[in-house]
């Protein structure tokens, strides 16, 4: 989540995008300014990320994205250096057919559904910056509504195939798949 630091500089370069063209430039720049470092000031305390670590052993494990550093016992982070165990990491042969498949699906109708949704934004903002023009708004109403559809389509396919991959894998005995 943006700091209130971040929030106060959007705004003032939003008031000065919007100022009035009879402020002279100078006044505009030096708004603009004095904006840039009264964020900085304020945005000063939340540089401040060091904490100390937690105690760990191999009976009291870390949290979610930190690591036992051996050398001192404590809970470090890691920054995304552990070796992912789950999804589709591993040779295909590591897992059933049945679940290798289900993950691809849903790694898949995933990724168009964020694509749809980045397709209703984008056309809400066309709307928005149309200005009153007919034939923009008319344009953005077509996207957002082929947005629309497509994620109807998306979440169609995936109940689909989700109802087909447990009825294959429960006719077949290959257990639950989610």
């Amino acid at each position: 989540m943006p700091s209130k630091a971040a929030h106060y500089l959007f705004f003032s370069m939003l008031v000065y995008h919007l100022a009035a063209s009879a402020v002279n430039h100078y006044w505009k720049v030096s708004l603009l300014a004095l904006s840039f470092f009264a964020a900085l000031f304020f945005a000063a305390p939340s540089f401040v990320f060091a904490t100390p670590g937690n105690a760990c052993s191999p009976s009291l494990p870390c949290g979610f994205g930190e690591a036992c550093d051996a050398g001192t016992g404590k809970c470090v982070m890691n920054f995304g250096m552990t070796e992912i165990q789950s999804g589709l990491g591993g040779s295909l042969g590591q897992k059933p057919l049945i679940e290798t498949i289900t993950s691809l699906i849903n790694v898949a109708l995933g990724l168009l559904g964020v694509i749809a949704v980045v397709i209703i934004l984008i056309g809400g903002f066309k709307w928005m910056t149309a200005g009153g023009n007919e034939d923009k708004v008319a344009e953005s109403r077509k996207m957002i509504f082929a947005g629309i559809i497509g994620l109807a389509i998306i979440l169609s396919a995936w109940a689909i195939a989700k109802f087909v991959i447990t009825s294959l894998s429960q006719a077949t005995g290959s257990g639950n798949v989610s």
